[in-house]
């Protein structure tokens, strides 16, 4: 079957009542003892969220707001996927599939859909434009949920190769952070032949051994960072590895538990200067989170991890790579370590604000990111 299927984001009444219920009945815990967010989340600023969430977020503006870029599903390999696709007027545009990750969600592209799609009418040319899809991964958002094991890195890679053809793009680019950065790397080692090129802003590579003994300050800061996120930063990555079902009950029945969970890796990963609300606004914020509470997605979500850690492929990129290297990312790499894995490196770049969720934190940066990599390949 390959029929696509419009798709308009629709929540009904009683969905949104029963968020309130439950944000009025919330029980928090009491404070954390220091001063600052090193055991999570603070809770005067949940409390906060839980006011304007219940209070004054509008949900009803921000789906129509939301629903402004067309969506479609279609069925691939037995399961529903919702993505975005806008067409850009200029007939010349290049194809590019955009994928998010955990937590993030279609909601990090709104800022940079119309530079990308019209760039004439954002400080660019028309020889700059793309045609959108922006997928939700499996498990996220208003895809369907995997009910059978097997939905791992390669299967998604494999899946958004056939929804691009699909869509009748028989040559396109690909581009993603985070679980995205995997998905569009992963698309680049199978290299089905119609990924024309890629671009990521966390690029996977491992140190180069050979340089340890020469490391340039990039280098030690991503080993610094590395060791920073293993010892005080990779616990939900743990549990979610292990035992994303059990996490499940607690992020299905408590919309604050599952905004806690998400916020705090925004506030942690953003390059935000000590709060997530001096980059993004509170109706950002949980207009993604709200990509996870009204399908449900806590533990479908945290099913990747489960599925496609400790078994990512590391195997070499032949096709034409770009990387944008911003300073508050997790995992950053060196353009002499980027090398060893992308055999076709056309652009590295290190950038001087930014951080994890390029295209959310800093829009502009991110879509001139992509329109000088994606120029040498056009």
């Amino acid at each position: 079957m390959t029929e696509i299927s419009n798709f308009e984001i629709d929540i009904p009444v009683a969905e949104i009542e029963d968020l309130k219920t439950r944000l009025k009945m919330t029980r928090f815990p009491d404070a954390e003892t220091p001063t600052d967010w090193a055991q999570g989340i603070p809770l005067a600023y949940m409390q906060e969220i839980r006011d304007y969430w219940l209070n004054d977020y509008d949900w009803t503006a921000r789906q129509a707001l939301l629903n402004n870029n067309p969506g479609y599903m279609t069925n691939i390999q037995n399961l529903d996927i919702h993505f975005l696709h806008i067409r850009s007027k200029h007939e010349n545009a290049k194809p590019l599939i955009l994928t998010h990750g955990w937590p993030g969600s279609i909601i990090e592209f709104q800022k940079v859909i119309g530079p990308l799609t019209d760039p004439e009418a954002h400080g660019g040319n028309a020889e700059d434009a793309f045609h959108l899809v922006c997928p939700s991964l499996p498990g996220f958002g208003f895809s369907g949920k995997p009910t059978e094991t097997g939905w791992g890195i390669d299967k998604i890679a494999a899946a958004w190769d056939e929804l691009m053809l699909r869509l009748g793009y028989e040559s396109y680019f690909a581009q993603g952070g985070d679980w995205g950065s995997i998905v569009t790397t992963m698309i680049g080692v199978q290299n089905k032949g119609s990924c024309a090129a890629m671009h990521v802003n966390m690029p996977i590579v491992g140190p180069d051994p050979e340089t340890m003994g020469d490391l340039s300050e990039l280098e030690q800061a991503a080993l610094a960072g590395m060791k920073f996120y293993q010892e005080h930063d990779s616990g939900y990555s743990k549990q979610q590895s292990t035992r994303p079902q059990t996490l499940g009950y607690g992020l299905a029945d408590s919309p604050i538990g599952q905004a806690a969970w998400i916020i705090e890796k925004f506030y942690q990963w953003m390059d935000c200067q000590g709060h997530p609300e001096n980059i993004v606004s509170k109706d950002e914020l949980l207009d993604n989170v709200m990509m996870y509470w009204l399908g449900n997605a806590g533990a479908s979500s945290a099913r990747i991890y489960w599925e496609s850690f400790g078994a990512m492929d590391q195997s070499p990129v032949e096709i034409p790579t770009g990387c944008s290297i911003f300073p508050k990312e997790i995992f950053k790499t060196s353009e002499r370590w980027a090398k060893k894995r992308f055999n076709n490196l056309i652009h590295f770049n290190v950038l001087n604000k930014g951080g994890h969720f390029a295209a959310f934190e800093q829009p502009e940066i991110f879509v001139d990111e992509l329109r000088t990599c994606f120029r040498k390949v056009r």
